[in-house]
């Protein structure tokens, strides 16, 4: 791909943009529809259907039918990952259009999007394809008169509801394990990005998916996703989102068939540079990469830089230089290093953010303001603040944008305090050359990930998710596959 401004700028006007719903291998227009804005510049990228219960119920009879009497769980497993695999095929042949789709959706720079977003959709779905006949059941040692075996059987239709700031990689996190399991799916993506999620589903058709395997229904999670959430013939829901909402789901469940609901919720992640950190300014230059890395737009995000006071101010001023140098500007430009916050409503949501912090009295070292304005687009400066109170609500919220808490402590003690001081444990950073400490403060975090000297490094064979208000289960490994199966007991007289 000839990767220049030009270039994708051309190719953006070529795109074809289809809003239909996804539902029995066949498009569904509907009724209403919706537009869906590009926050790069402002304009109307398509119009979308815009899904309700009726819909909703399509779709999940279509993946009923595809579970209960459908050739997909039915299929050998090998089968099942040739298929997946191939969709990995697929995606990479189309990987430009895809990325250029998500950089349109949601503001992520063009080379984010080609480079990471769908480096990590392929990895994710070929991944599985090679894992899917590599699982096993058991036979436990009993009694010499019987036989018990145990086996894991797929749990039935999963609906899956995933948010915008990464609209592909959380689909493919979701949808590729529920698949290898052999489990249909219906998909509700965010209303701000349906459109990348719709042409990824038609991909896996292409690939071999049978119809109503793989359903997708467009909307908002007010209408489409409650549908979804309170449907008795939906046997999982895993949902990526906020920790608001992910309780509206909890309550779904109880209010219908107790379906077992996965949470991947917020964070407000901590990350924790001692003295001895190997080299101070890579912690400081990962801290501020980490920061404002997709816009901010992370529930990972280390918004919470905790660093020694002995080098507190050293830390912060690297930071701060780098949040200055940072080019932000349109996604479609290859040189571009942060693109735009995702619509008005949650850029108006993130200043809502920097205000308060200013009433608070916590100190703006940069940024808090819009730019590029004249655009048309929802540009936001890179922002850092430093005296904040570790009470107060920018330091203890989910800000889910380009906004940095510097939070000074003294000793090891207090570092690990004021981490474990959030009702999330998504993920947390630790910096430092000594061993035991790395193993100590590890073991005293209470996050489901921690990276010792890096930041969001990693890769499939490990698993991802929460702790506390940041959700259950995991997404990613073979641990990903028990959210989407069952175990099963038989027991045989001999």
């Amino acid at each position: 791909m000839d990767a220049t401004y030009d270039a994708w700028t051309r190719r953006a006007g070529t795109l074809r943009l289809d809003g239909s719903h996804l539902i029995d291998g066949s498009a569904h227009a509907g009724g209403r529809t919706f537009t869906v804005v590009s926050p790069r510049d402002g304009r109307p990228l398509a119009e979308v259907a815009d899904g309700g219960a009726a819909d909703v119920d399509r779709a999940v009879a279509a993946a009923r039918r595809a579970f209960d009497v459908g050739p997909w769980p039915r299929l050998a497993p090998a089968e099942r990952g040739r298929v997946l695999t191939r969709v990995a095929d697929l995606v990479e042949e189309r990987r430009a259009d895809l990325a250029l789709t998500v950089s349109l959706e949601m503001g992520k720079p063009i080379t984010d999007a080609f480079d990471i977003e769908l480096r990590a959709l392929i990895a994710t779905f070929r991944w599985y394809g090679q894992l899917a006949d590599k699982l096993t059941d058991t036979s436990p040692h009993t009694a010499p008169d019987a036989l018990a075996l145990v086996t894991r059987e797929p749990a039935g239709v999963v609906g899956a509801v995933v948010p915008w700031n990464f609209p592909l990689t959380l689909a493919g996190w979701k949808i590729a394990p529920a698949l290898a399991a052999g489990c249909s799916v219906v998909l509700k993506p965010s209303e701000r990005s349906p459109l990348s999620a719709l042409h990824l589903a038609r991909i896996a058709g292409e690939a071999g998916l049978p119809p109503g395997v793989l359903n997708v229904v467009n909307g908002d999670g007010p209408v489409a996703g409650r549908a979804l959430g309170l449907h008795p013939g939906v046997d999982v829901l895993a949902f990526t989102g906020s920790t608001a909402v992910g309780r509206h789901y909890l309550r779904y469940a109880a209010d219908s068939n107790l379906k077992r609901v996965w949470l991947e919720l917020g964070g407000k992640s901590p990350n924790i540079i001692l003295p001895d950190a190997p080299d101070l300014e890579t912690a400081a230059a990962t801290a501020a990469w980490g920061i404002f890395f997709n816009q901010g737009e992370m529930c990972t995000a280390p918004s919470r830089l905790l660093v020694h006071s002995s080098i507190a101010e050293r830390v912060t001023e690297a930071v701060v230089e780098r949040a200055r140098s940072l080019r932000v500007g349109d996604p479609l430009d290859p040189s571009t290093e942060m693109g735009a916050l995702a619509g008005e409503e949650h850029l108006d949501r993130v200043l809502g953010h920097v205000h308060a912090a200013l009433d608070a009295g916590a100190r703006l070292r940069t940024g808090g303001e819009r730019t590029l304005a004249e655009t048309g687009g929802t540009y936001l400066r890179p922002t850092v603040f430093d005296r904040v109170d570790p009470d107060s609500a920018l330091a203890r919220d989910e800000v889910f944008g380009p906004v940095l808490s510097v939070l000074p402590f003294d000793d090891l003690d207090e570092a690990v305090a004021l981490a474990n001081a959030t009702d999330y444990g998504l993920a947390a950073g630790l910096w430092t050359s000594d061993l035991s400490t790395a193993h100590r403060v590890a073991r005293a975090l209470r996050a489901g990930t921690v990276w010792v000297n890096c930041y969001e490094e990693g890769d499939l064979t490990v698993p991802f998710g929460g702790m506390k208000q940041s959700g259950n289960g995991r997404d990613k490994s073979a641990h990903a596959l028990e959210k989407y199966t069952e175990l099963k007991t038989t027991w045989i007289r001999l």
